[in-house]
C-alpha cells in the first residue's frame, strides 16, 4: 500500500484526538491516518522571526507528525488575512464581510510555496499526497513546480461558492486554475460540486466530460463527491466512557424535569449563532406552556478572537443571551445557558446523551460533524431528535432530521415544538435512520474512497467516482 502523505493547515496528532473539541477536520484526519503509515504536515501554530523551513517531527502511531514555524507576518497575511478575511466569508457567502488586500494574497501564495519546498524532501516516489481545504489551494501547483510527479488530490472542507460570488475576489481565475494542478478534487456534496463545475463551464470555457474529468486552463482534473463522515462506532462507545457519564449525569442534574436543547459550534458567523438564539427566543414567545420545561445549552468555543469581525459577533451574542436570559428567566430557572470553553469529544458525547434537541442551524456549512455526533451519542431506546438547517451539507445525507431554514425564526420555534413534543416512536424511528447513516457514511468509507480515487489516477483509465449521497 502506499505511503499517505497528508497536508493541512494545522496538525493534530492522533494521539491527542480524545482530547479534541469541535474540530472537523483535525478529528476525521486523526481518524483516518490510523490506518496508514504516512506524514502529517502542516504549520506548528508557533512563530519564528525569520522562516528556515526547519521541520520538527514526532512518531505517532506510526504516524510521522512534521511541522514548521511560520514568521508573524506569515500568519497576518496568510492565516489571518487571505485564508479568513477573504475565503471563508467569501465561501461562506458573506461578501459583506470578505476584505481584499493585495498583501493578503502575497502572503497566501508566499506560504504554500514554503509549504511546498518544506514538504518536498519527504515526498517518496510511491507516495500519495493528499492536501486539505481552503488555507492551501495553491499548494498543489507548488508542488508541481518542484517537480513532484505524484498522485496529488485536494479537499475542500467549507462549501464551494456559486459563480457570481467567486467571480467578486480579485484574481479568481488563478485561484480555480491552481486546482487544475491536482489529480482529484473532492467536495463535501454534489451542491458545491456543481456550482465548481458551472464556474469552470461558464466562466473559463472549460468542459466537463462524460467520465468526470474536467477541462480547462489547457490542463484537466476529476471532481467528485465526498462527504466527510465521524467515527461513528468510536464515538458511540465514547458515550459509555467514564468523562462521559460523568457529564452526562451533570446535565441530568441540571436538567431534571426540563428538557435540554444543545448547540455545540465554535463562535463564527457562519454558524447561524444569533439566528438560533432568535428562534429560541420566539419559540419561548409562541409557546408559553414551555418556559421553565426547557433549557437551552449553547457551546461555543472562541475562534480566530484577533479578528474584529468575531470580537464584534462574540459581543453581539453575549448582549442576545443576556436580553433573552433578561427577559423570560425565573427565580430557579434561566432559558439560557451560553459557554465560551471548549470541551473533550467525550464529555460532548455525554452533553449530547442527554440533550433531548440537537439544534444546529448553521447559515452556510461545507457538512457539519455535530450533527452527526449528536446522532451516534444518543439513548437507542429513547434517542434525541436533531433540528439541521437546510444550509448544511449534512442536510442532503440526514432527511430523517427536521430540516429547517434557520434565517426564519418561526420554522426554527416550530421545529422545537414539534421536536419537544415528539411521541417515542417517532423519534425511535427517524434516529435509526440517521444512524445507520452515520454508521454506513463514516469516517472510514470517506478516507478510503477518496484515497481509492486518487489511487486510480495513476493510470489512465482510471476513473475515481466520489461516493453519492443518500437520496
Amino acid at each position: 500500500m502506499s505511503r499517505l502523505i497528508v497536508v493541512s493547515n494545522r496538525v493534530s496528532p492522533p494521539a491527542e484526538e480524545g482530547a479534541a473539541s469541535v474540530g472537523g477536520l483535525a478529528m476525521a484526519l486523526a481518524a483516518g491516518l490510523r490506518q496508514y503509515k504516512g506524514v502529517w504536515f502542516g504549520w506548528s501554530g508557533r512563530t519564528t522571526e525569520h522562516f528556515d523551513g526547519a521541520l520538527a517531527t514526532t512518531e505517532t502511531d506510526g504516524v510521522t507528525i512534521a511541522t514548521v514555524d511560520l514568521e508573524e507576518i506569515d500568519v497576518q497575511e496568510y492565516y489571518n488575512g487571505y485564508a479568513n478575511k477573504t475565503l471563508w466569508p467569501l465561501f461562506h457567502y458573506r461578501i459583506d464581510l470578505t476584505a481584499y488586500d493585495r498583501s493578503f494574497g502575497e502572503g497566501y501564495d508566499r506560504v504554500n510555496r514554503r509549504f511546498a519546498e518544506t514538504i518536498r524532501p519527504l515526498i517518496e516516489p510511491d507516495d500519495i499526497v493528499w492536501i486539505h481545504d481552503y488555507h492551501l489551494i495553491p499548494m498543489g501547483r507548488e508542488l508541481r513546480r518542484l517537480g513532484v510527479k505524484n498522485p496529488i488530490g485536494f479537499f475542500l472542507h467549507i462549501p464551494w461558492p456559486a459563480r457570481q460570488l467567486v467571480t467578486t475576489l480579485p484574481r479568481h481565475r488563478q485561484l480555480v486554475e491552481a486546482l487544475f494542478a491536482y489529480d482529484l478534487v473532492g467536495f463535501q456534496t454534489t451542491e458545491w460540486l456543481d456550482a465548481f463545475k458551472d464556474y469552470v463551464v461558464h466562466e473559463v470555457e472549460g468542459r466537463v466530460g462524460e467520465d468526470g474529468r474536467i477541462e480547462a486552463f489547457g490542463a484537466s482534473t476529476r471532481a467528485a463527491a465526498f462527504p466527510i463522515g465521524i467515527d461513528a462506532k468510536e464515538f458511540a462507545t465514547a458515550v459509555h466512557s467514564p468523562a462521559a457519564m460523568r457529564m452526562y449525569d451533570r446535565m441530568a442534574a441540571n436538567t431534571v424535569f426540563r428538557s435540554m436543547i444543545v448547540g455545540v459550534d465554535r463562535l463564527d458567523y457562519s454558524k447561524g449563532l444569533e439566528e438560533r438564539l432568535l428562534g429560541y427566543e420566539r419559540f419561548l414567545q409562541d409557546y408559553p406552556e414551555y418556559r421553565r420545561e426547557v433549557f437551552m445549552l449553547q457551546i461555543a468555543p472562541l475562534s480566530r478572537d484577533d479578528v474584529d469581525t468575531y470580537q464584534d459577533l462574540r459581543a453581539r451574542l453575549d448582549a442576545l443571551s443576556g436580553r433573552i436570559n433578561g427577559a423570560y428567566a425565573d427565580a430557579d430557572w434561566s432559558p439560557i445557558g451560553y459557554v465560551n470553553r471548549n470541551y473533550r469529544r467525550d464529555e460532548l458525547a455525554g452533553i449530547y446523551r442527554a440533550a433531548r434537541v440537537g439544534l444546529v442551524t448553521p447559515l452556510r456549512d461545507g457538512m457539519n460533524l455535530v450533527a452527526k455526533e449528536y446522532v451516534a451519542a444518543q439513548n437507542p431506546d429513547d434517542p434525541g431528535v436533531l433540528i439541521l438547517s437546510r444550509f448544511a451539507g449534512a442536510a442532503l445525507q440526514m432527511k430523517d432530521a427536521l430540516i429547517v431554514n434557520p434565517f426564519s425564526p418561526e420554522e426554527v420555534a416550530e421545529a422545537l415544538k414539534r421536536a419537544l413534543s415528539m411521541d417515542r416512536e417517532e423519534r425511535i424511528r427517524r434516529w435509526r435512520a440517521l444512524y445507520n447513516g452515520v454508521v454506513r457514511e463514516d469516517v472510514n468509507a470517506w478516507r478510503d474512497s477518496f484515497v481509492a480515487a486518487l489511487e486510480a489516477t495513476r493510470t489512465d483509465g482510471g476513473q475515481p467516482v466520489g461516493r453519492s449521497l443518500r437520496t
